[in-house]
């Protein structure tokens, strides 16, 4: 589909409507309900407002004149899926909001014209969105998978290549070269500065709006070639008729992003396949219908366990209000499945290792068979049961703890079952 290919703002002078007090303001809002870690300066999001009227004036002067320097991000490294780590960049509560005040300004400016298939960090997109989408490319019978794999794309963004872009709509000297500091404003780990002379940091409000910047252009050749994709951030797939095509495709391509873009494509993790052998934002595909991927299923079977770790001291009704919170979050996303058989196993198995802990925190004998009698198991049963040197996974499958600890009584505990959030997200219930 043909789209604009983007005129200027409507005025040059944008760096005024990102210093607009109400701009301002709503800026502070977000980055105070994102909360977040600290950036260089130690500053939390709860000390801001303090700081903020002492030091405010200057930075806006300096904003205004154009002599702000922003500081460096603090680099963290966050755990990957499929393992190992990425890296993630914080900067600085002040720096946070001025960027946040930035994306404010140019989202209403740059979105409008982004491609209908990109779905990543737009206003009312998502990523059940993009599956959808990949779900109507299927039943149109397009069932192979160009799947790319940008290598590293947010550390390895081309500062020319991206500003160039930005500035096809964006004319005010000030705001080019603010956006092009926070690109170069380089990056803290541990006690070392280092320069970013190339890349993005993950991690700031303004990186998701730059990278659907740079991408569009990418949106737009796939378009103008006529191709079915779906792009969720840097995560690609074009969708085919057949392998041929697939791999012709993912040949041209690649020597697009290379040549066009400066990216690298990773090919070890490049692929074209049939698309139930693909995975997609957390998904799998079975004709046209949607699974949760064998890793996203691997990730929350670890997090229940670390959830219904017997050596994690707290209460149980704190374990199960971060139980809680966890399976509804989890859900919200992978409840789009249409693979039912697994739950009532999930179920089970989830009620099973909180029997578990319920028997570890019992602690003593005499503790366990007051619980258990309590709990209308009869005075033999509940004896034997608690004077048993079985293990504590055995013990949490006996009739006594099953009998005890029944279904309808976990659940009054403050347990939620994974079957009513699936058919509530399923729209059954």
């Amino acid at each position: 589909m043909a789209r604009d290919a983007g005129q200027p703002a409507l005025h040059d002078e944008l760096m005024a409507r990102v210093l607009d007090r109400a701009n301002l303001q709503r800026a502070w809002k977000r980055v105070k309900a994102n909360r977040g870690a600290p950036g260089i300066d130690g500053l939390g999001v709860e000390d801001w407002p303090t700081h903020a009227a002492e030091h405010w004036a200057q930075t806006r002067r300096q904003l205004e004149a154009g002599s702000y320097r922003p500081q460096p991000v603090r680099r963290v490294m966050i755990p990957k899926r499929s393992g190992g780590e990425r890296p993630l960049g914080i900067p600085t509560v002040t720096d946070r909001v001025i960027q946040q005040a930035i994306a404010q300004v140019l989202t209403p400016i740059f979105d409008p014209g982004f491609s209908t298939s990109s779905h990543g960090f737009r206003p009312e997109r998502s990523a059940h969105g993009a599956l959808e989408q990949v779900r109507g490319h299927l039943k149109a019978g397009h069932r192979i998978a160009v799947d790319l794999d940008l290598e590293k794309f947010f550390d390895t963004v081309q500062h020319d290549v991206l500003m160039a872009r930005v500035a096809r709509k964006v004319r005010d000297p000030r705001l080019l070269a603010l956006i092009g500091r926070y690109l170069r404003a380089g990056v803290l780990n541990g006690e070392d500065l280092h320069a970013t002379d190339i890349g993005t940091p993950q991690g700031g409000p303004l990186s998701p709006l730059l990278a659907n910047i740079l991408l569009d252009d990418l949106d737009r050749e796939l378009e103008r070639r006529g191709h079915r994709f779906v792009r969720y951030a840097d995560d690609v797939m074009i969708l085919v008729e057949s392998e041929r095509a697939g791999e012709r495709v993912m040949a041209s391509i690649s020597r697009y992003l290379t040549k066009t873009l400066k990216f690298t494509v990773n090919a070890h993790k490049s692929r074209v396949v049939p698309t139930d052998q693909a995975t997609y934002l957390g998904y799998t595909f079975r004709g046209t219908k949607l699974r949760w991927s064998d890793d996203a299923f691997a990730d929350f079977q670890h997090r229940i366990r670390q959830l219904t770790g017997r050596s994690w001291g707290v209460s149980m009704a704190y374990r199960l209000y971060k139980l809680a919170q966890y399976l509804r979050g989890w859900l919200g996303y992978f409840g789009k499945s249409e693979y039912y058989r697994p739950i009532p196993e999930i179920d089970a198995w989830i009620r099973r290792r909180l029997r578990m802990c319920y028997w570890k925190q019992w602690r003593r004998v005499r503790t366990k068979i007051k619980h258990l009698l309590a709990l209308g198991v009869g005075k033999r049963q509940a004896i034997l049961t608690g004077l048993s040197s079985k293990s504590y996974w055995h013990l949490s499958k006996t009739q006594a703890t099953q009998m005890a600890m029944s279904n309808d009584w976990l659940e009054r505990q403050g347990l939620i079952s994974v079957r009513t959030l699936w058919l509530k997200a399923q729209g059954y219930a």
